[in-house]
């Protein structure tokens, strides 16, 4: 029997309905495929046989002698995980984006395995969607990767995988789970000490506070949460980012940072915010790393929170993108930053699992007091396909934390760069203008790469990312 880690009971602990810890990603697949609920039922069911954890479900240990241990769902049913939906006529992205606002905010059951996956029908011309949703429990990257993964292809062949009637093992009696913890325990006392900590941390917290409790500060990108979501997407050019690149120098993933910076800069504007010149919002910024600390993923690097301070005061898009760049140079010269391109040609597509491990990573961090996640991830720029059928486009959906408002992920694939964005419904009621003020704040950066004819100065880092 295996357990789970501190930090997965942690998140199956604090989820809550206004705070449900499950990371989600959605690929619109191209029209003229044959896919449909039956067939995608068949082919998780053949794949479900490579993830195991995804019939199982967490059970907790008598007396708290250790972290809950995950066992197998004997009632297991995966039709209550695989869903279908539709959208009203004529399917507009508008549509799309409120439906999956609502999925993303909705809890999974926590008695069955912690995860979902929606075939959404109805898109316009004749485009099928897929919502993918897991609890940041079940996906750690390491042990599990993310089903998306395991659920896409390199060709549009439906490779065939051999598969056996899955039959549960018995649930444990409370007497089997209590003796398997406190085994565990005596042979790993490292990770004994550890969850005797979570133990402490988790007692400490229904303690009765001394003093007068002060609530986090409301903010432009902070709040208490709702039980309410919002969800916006924008489709953009990888190629604009590489020109952007080419002339002002830095990386794809320095544009895409000062994108964001500049989008939330015009967001308050439209908002009629005060900016100033020293106006900045606290990112967490998650990178792959090749380096001893870190969360581990099953593809060979870890993935470590990096800090940084997004200059949203200042006004001119060419200096912005040059105080990201500085601001990422440490990271690129400690040698242990993994390369985008050595990323986008893992195996399958990867992306979804680095960016449910960077969700994980910023929320372990959450106490170093930063306003807004940001997950970049590049993918294979060759197409991939599910059930023969291409996908077209797909954007992640990170999950609010805390007292976070707002959270984005980016994905590059096949020649474009899509963004995710996240927000509460009550504190972000115009996420969408938010999403055109980042596709603006691109626009800038490229029209200064059609006024210029400078090339990045000497001695700087020629890019490695694609």
């Amino acid at each position: 029997m295996q357990r789970l880690s501190p930090l997965d009971a942690d998140f199956l602990r604090k989820d809550s309905a206004t705070v449900p810890r499950q990371i989600a990603s959605l690929a619109i697949l191209e029209p003229g495929g044959d896919l449909d609920h039956d067939q995608l039922l068949h082919v998780i069911n053949e794949r479900l046989d490579i993830v195991p954890r995804y019939r199982q479900v967490p059970r907790r240990v008598p007396g708290a002698v250790g972290t809950p241990i995950w066992v197998d769902d004997e009632d297991f049913d995966i039709s209550l995980h695989v869903r279908r939906s539709a959208l009203p006529r004529p399917g507009t992205r508008e549509a799309l984006h409120e439906l999956v606002g609502r999925l993303v905010a909705r809890r999974l059951d926590l008695d069955r395995p912690l995860w979902e996956l929606y075939l959404i029908e109805g898109l316009a011309e004749g485009q099928l969607a897929l919502l993918f949703k897991a609890h940041q429990a079940l996906v750690d990257g390491s042990e599990t990767i993310d089903l998306a993964q395991v659920l896409l292809e390199e060709t549009d062949r439906h490779r065939e995988i051999p598969h056996e009637d899955w039959t549960p093992r018995s649930r444990p009696s409370r007497l089997d789970l209590a003796a398997a913890s406190i085994d565990r325990n005596v042979r790993h006392p490292g990770e004994a000490l550890r969850i005797t900590e979570h133990n402490l941390v988790r007692l400490a917290r229904h303690l009765p506070v001394v003093g007068t409790h002060q609530p986090p500060t409301r903010g432009l990108l902070t709040a208490p949460p709702s039980r309410h979501r919002r969800f916006s997407t924008i489709a953009t050019d990888l190629d604009d980012y590489r020109r952007v690149r080419e002339v002002h120098g830095g990386t794809v993933n320095d544009v895409v940072l000062a994108s964001i910076a500049g989008g939330i800069r015009g967001w308050m504007l439209t908002r009629a915010e005060s900016v100033t010149a020293k106006t900045s919002f606290r990112a967490m910024v998650p990178m792959s790393v090749v380096a001893e600390d870190g969360l581990p993923t099953s593809l060979g690097s870890k993935v470590r929170g990096h800090l940084l301070s997004l200059p949203v005061g200042e006004s001119n898009p060419v200096v912005r993108l040059h105080q990201v760049s500085y601001a990422l140079k440490d990271h690129r010269e400690t040698g242990s930053a993994v390369a985008a391109n050595e990323l986008a040609s893992l195996p399958g597509f990867a992306t979804s699992t680095f960016h449910a491990v960077g969700a994980r990573v910023a929320a372990a961090e959450s106490g170093r007091g930063h306003h807004i996640v940001i997950t970049n991830v590049p993918g294979p720029q060759e197409p991939v396909y599910m059930a023969g059928q291409q996908v077209a486009e797909v954007y992640p959906a990170i999950p609010l934390s805390g007292h976070r408002a707002v959270a984005i992920g980016v994905t590059s694939y096949h020649g474009k760069v899509f963004f995710g964005l996240v927000a509460d419904r009550d504190t972000v009621p115009d996420l969408d203008v938010l999403a055109q003020c980042i596709r603006d704040a691109l626009d800038e950066l490229v029209e200064s790469v059609g006024s210029t004819r400078r090339r990045a100065p000497r001695g700087r880092q020629r890019p490695t990312r694609t």
